[in-house]
């Protein structure tokens, strides 16, 4: 992204931003940018939790008492023993050795401490923000909706697991796009209020609507993208460009239900994207400078993102090539979102 819109151009310019923020706003967008890394850590981190099979490890939501891992045998011995005790257990992991057990434990430990840092990171410096009225009021409405979003994240990531305990051990794929969903809704918020800290004005208030259908695109795609993976269906098919040599596999089934047709949903959805991206750069060649440089960067993330979601597919799924895929999602929101935030004309 950096080598596309150079650190110049996020920082107010005379005649296509407001004047140059003050000390005060700085500080605010660098809690929030460091809010946003701390969501965009705690995607990476769950993808991997899910692609080793790791969310199902910890089978209580202890949100205080579990910020501390097992710290004796005693204690390893019964955090094994509830573990032997669920689905996950009894039908996928019969005779775990506990160091094999500790391996997956850690994994979802790591992304549950992630989660409780995160609400912490935003909630503590927007109380200290806003009592010393360093906030401006777009400002405080975003921090006051980004400390709903992740205590509403933490719940709805529990529930997501609780839906895994039961008879069938696999985690529910609404539960899981809806978690995922709100994680990149919670990063767009912080990253655009940020943004928006560093004096970048979307001019007329309301963003083009290029950007629009960007965001729209985005956020679709990655939902389908969530179904795939909850539904196994990158293991559906390993061939591409096309599924079992067709461009249009048949038949099909529910594109939210069925693996194989919510793969192929995806695949239609990731291509819809590109071509969203590729319209909003040729609409921006008469916009100003940030929408030229965010909409061609768009361009190249998706086609990036593409390009890993087809590395994934014929690998089966490969554990590396799925991790990128996921946090290439970031970048291209993230490209999405500058879009829509930066000012339509020089």
């Amino acid at each position: 992204m950096t080598s596309v819109m150079g650190a110049s151009d996020l920082c107010p310019q005379r005649g296509t931003m407001s004047s140059p923020a003050p000390r005060a706003d700085r500080a605010v967008a660098a809690w929030l940018l460091a809010c946003a890394a701390l969501v965009a850590a705690m995607v990476v981190v769950g993808g991997i939790t899910r692609l080793t099979r790791s969310g199902l490890s910890i089978v209580e939501w202890r949100p205080v008492t579990g910020v501390l891992p097992p710290l004796t045998d005693a204690a390893w011995a019964a955090e094994l023993a509830r573990y032997q005790a669920s689905p996950e257990h009894r039908l996928v992991t019969q005779g775990i050795t506990l160091e094999a057990y500790k391996s997956i434990f850690w994994v979802e430990w790591a992304h549950r401490l992630l989660g409780r840092v995160t609400g912490l990171a935003i909630l503590a410096p927007l109380a200290w923000f806003a009592w010393r009225r360093r906030l401006s009021p777009e400002t405080r409405r975003a921090g006051v909706l980004a400390g709903v979003l992740v205590l509403v994240q933490g719940l709805a990531g529990w529930l997501m697991v609780k839906s895994g305990l039961v008879d069938v051990p696999r985690v529910s794929h609404l539960r899981l796009a809806v978690h995922l969903v709100l994680a990149l809704s919670l990063f767009a918020l912080l990253l655009d209020a940020a943004l928006g800290a560093l004096g970048v004005s979307r001019g007329g208030g309301r963003p083009p609507a290029r950007a629009v259908a960007a965001l729209v695109a985005v956020f679709t795609t990655v939902t389908w993208g969530a179904f795939v993976a909850g539904l196994h269906g990158g293991l559906a098919c390993a061939t591409f460009p096309t599924m079992h040599g067709a461009w249009v596999p048949w038949p099909l089934a529910s594109p939210v239900s069925d693996g194989f047709t919510a793969q192929f949903a995806h695949r239609v959805l990731a291509l819809t994207t590109l071509l969203v991206a590729i319209f909003a750069a040729v609409d921006a060649r008469r916009a100003g400078a940030w929408q030229r440089k965010a909409s061609r960067a768009l361009v190249v993330a998706v086609l990036a993102q593409a390009s890993l979601g087809a590395l994934v597919v014929v690998s089966h799924v490969d554990v590396r090539f799925a991790g990128v895929h996921q946090a290439t999602a970031l970048l291209v929101l993230g490209l999405a979102t500058a879009l829509a935030r930066g000012p339509d004309r020089a």
